[in-house]
């Protein structure tokens, strides 16, 4: 029988995790934000609960897929790009 000792996680899995954590995060609220801001004709509660129901998925679907970047800096760039636009986005659809 050998020991036969399973291999180490990547360095990249950390930056990877934390950049769908962190941008993910922000990403998902800014898509959320977004989205309220372009259904403005719906009522406000609706629009408000509907909002809220997409965080989670989105945040997850970018945690989730956060690991097919070739390298952390990859994902940390693209992701922090993505939320960067959708907050900007987000500011000048509320700000018209």
């Amino acid at each position: 029988m050998t020991d036969k000792k399973p291999p180490p996680i990547q360095r990249d899995w950390w930056s990877k995790t934390l950049a769908g954590l962190l941008l993910g995060g922000v990403l998902a609220l800014a898509v959320s934000g977004v989205f309220a801001q372009l259904i403005d004709g719906v009522p406000f509660g609706a629009r408000r609960q509907l909002a809220n129901w997409l965080v989670p998925p989105i945040w997850l679907g970018v945690l989730g897929t956060v690991y097919f970047f070739s390298s952390g800096l990859r994902a940390w760039l693209w992701l922090g790009g993505a939320a960067a636009l959708l907050t900007a986005a987000f500011h000048l659809l509320r700000s018209a």
